[in-house]
């Protein structure tokens, strides 16, 4: 599935507590509340200046509020999109590759991933997570936040396959080889076999 596919999965796996609307640009008359992530982070002074996701968001409670997330970056190849979260309070933009997850009953709650950039969002219900594609590993975001992150499964890519019960299949790239990796990670643990960063003697099948 592409972004906007799992970007709608999430709201029917997660229904939210919250409402919302992508603005294509600034609102005449903006809400009293306005918060603008990322918040303070050394070396995203100017990160505005690439563009912003702005959300007009509307919460269970506390009011409507006007979320503006930087883009990490412009490039059309990374993704932008507002998901829904196990969480039914928060939501996860993604903007630009930038992911931002907040609780939009305290909206200067943020966190910012420290995967930059995000390269996919896939959608695992059954374990209620929301996992992230980097370049090297892939993170899982659950109710209560991080649930594990997986040790490096690439030197650069990762490609996200389909879930089968509790694994998560996928490839990475294998750079002694030229080729990609199978690998699968437990989505109960984030541990994983396989892979592009470990030799494809140790366990990893080569695609070809």
């Amino acid at each position: 599935m592409n972004t906007e596919e799992q970007a709608r999965r999430s709201f029917e796996v997660w229904p939210p507590k919250w409402r919302s609307q992508v603005l294509k640009e600034a609102p005449m008359i903006a809400p009293a509340r306005q918060f603008t992530y990322p918040l303070q982070i050394a070396g995203e002074e100017d990160a505005l200046a690439r563009g912003a996701l702005q959300l007009l968001m509307y919460p269970a409670a506390g009011g409507t509020f006007l979320a503006t997330c930087a883009l990490g970056f412009t490039s059309s190849s990374v993704p932008t999109g507002l998901f829904a979260c196990p969480n039914p309070d928060e939501f996860c933009a993604v903007a630009g590759g930038y992911a931002y997850l907040v609780n939009s009953l305290q909206p200067e709650r943020c966190t910012l991933l420290a995967m930059k950039p995000v390269a996919a969002v896939c959608v695992a219900a059954e374990e209620s997570l929301l996992l992230f594609a980097g370049f090297h590993k892939i993170l899982a975001w659950g109710r209560e936040g991080l649930a594990w992150e997986t040790e490096r499964l690439s030197w650069e890519g990762v490609q996200l396959g389909e879930i089968e019960g509790h694994t998560l299949h996928g490839s990475g790239w294998n750079m002694p080889t030229d080729k990609e990796i199978a690998f699968t990670v437990d989505l109960r643990t984030g541990k994983h076999t396989g892979g592009g960063y470990e030799s494809p003697g140790v366990g990893g099948a080569a695609i070809r």
